[in-house]
């Protein structure tokens, strides 16, 4: 082995986070080819314009990751979800993606993301303790 140190932090700096980010996709990139990864994201305004929901993800590889959607407790149970994830989606389509996919472990989301025709491919139990986590995946080209 090399000279070199192992050093655990709790508080990485930026750049440390970006060097790590940038070697991992420059590995990739030779691997299996570039990302082409592009920001995506869904904004939920009220008439103040203020944020009361969202989406935020990307593209990479063809495939849409949905990682965080949320909605102001006032606007939820009024089917914004499966809108905001039928944009994301539609925009997903046009930058050539052939599927989605998100994870949750709240219930509610997961009936959300399942009427919206995502279908779980596996879960992890107890997390966090009491729920599982459920991953979920849509194919988007030849659904409509």
């Amino acid at each position: 082995m090399s000279d070199v140190t192992l050093t655990l932090t709790a508080q990485p700096s930026s750049a440390e986070l970006q060097a790590i980010g940038d070697g991992l996709t420059a590995f990739n990139a030779g691997d299996v080819g570039p990302a082409d990864r592009l920001a995506l994201a869904v904004l939920v305004r009220d008439a103040a314009g203020a944020i009361r929901g969202g989406i935020s993800g990307y593209t990479a590889w063809g495939w849409l990751y949905v990682q965080w959607l949320w909605l102001d407790e006032g606007l939820r149970g009024q089917r914004l979800a499966g809108q905001m994830l039928q944009l994301a989606e539609d925009e997903a389509v046009r930058r050539g993606c052939h599927g989605a996919y998100i994870d949750t472990f709240n219930p509610v989301a997961l009936k959300a993301y399942q009427r919206q025709g995502y279908v779980a491919f596996g879960s992890l139990d107890d997390f966090p303790k009491g729920r599982a986590r459920v991953f979920l995946q849509k194919p988007l080209v030849g659904t409509e």
